[in-house]
């Protein structure tokens, strides 16, 4: 009978010891994956603190044309985008966007990136504005009768020509340009009169800017028509939030202020 030859107890702790190291590393290597850096966008110096006490992260400029041609190159959105002739497309916003195109970029991003990306809300976006958005003008005229008239004659006071990314003011967390001429989806629903809708039916869409209107989710140029509630905005284009920063990109943030401090 031929003996079978059975591992000591040392070799097989050995074994097992090297299996669980292994195991482990695997883990490891897993757990510091984290989001692909090369998909995070720049975002803002600061995080924005809302009023009720959470925290959020906003995307420093809006998403630029280089920034959805990427998105279009790799499958995830249908259609590019075309800056002016004499605008480069890495510091060009991205207009002429509805709210169904945003949602193939942030299921794009959110799937490359390995981070949860968003829209804000309507009221987050004001929040996030508060510090550059110009006040509220006095009206021409004090008779009720014509408010429609010192509306029409006050509104406008944000230029409708598209410029290049960082041509406007910066919050005091380092947010640009929420008063430039590029109105922002954010992914609040305007339902009118139907009140609180399903978000899959949701007919239109709060965007916000030198005012806030409301526009149908469909439409991605406004200024033909398109504006549910409010004057038509003069192109339409979006910014990310995130609700977590990436920890790779806060350990980017710290070193740059322990610089700054020393």
């Amino acid at each position: 009978m031929t003996a079978v030859s059975t591992p000591s107890r040392k070799a097989t702790s050995a074994m097992i010891a090297v299996t669980l190291a292994a195991a482990l590393a695997g883990g490891a290597a897993y757990a510091v994956r984290g989001p692909d850096m090369r998909y995070v966008p720049e975002m803002a110096a600061r995080a924005v603190m809302m009023a009720d006490g959470h925290t959020i992260y906003v995307q420093k400029f809006e998403v630029t044309v280089a920034e959805w041609n990427r998105c279009h190159a790799e499958g995830g959105c249908d259609e590019p985008r075309r800056a002016p002739v004499d605008r480069p497309a890495a510091e060009t916003p991205a207009t002429n966007l509805s709210h169904l195109d945003i949602e193939q970029y942030l299921r794009w991003i959110n799937r490359r990136s390995r981070h949860t990306f968003r829209l804000p809300s309507r009221a987050e976006w004001e929040y996030i504005a508060r510090d550059v958005m110009p006040d509220e003008p006095d009206p021409i005229f004090t008779d009720p009768e014509l408010s429609w008239a010192s509306a029409y004659l006050t509104e406008g006071v944000a230029p409708r020509k598209l410029e290049v990314r960082g041509s406007f003011s910066e919050s005091a967390e380092g947010v640009v340009d929420l008063d430039g001429s590029v109105w922002e989806w954010t992914d609040d629903c305007y339902a009118g009169d139907s009140g609180i809708v399903p978000k899959e039916l949701c007919p239109a869409y709060w965007v916000g800017g030198e005012h806030i209107a409301a526009v149908p989710f469909v439409e991605r140029d406004p200024a033909r028509g398109g504006c549910a509630v409010g004057a038509p905005p003069a192109h339409l284009g979006f910014r990310l939030v995130t609700d977590r920063m990436p920890r790779s990109l806060w350990d980017r943030v710290v070193k740059r202020d322990q610089n700054l401090a020393g």
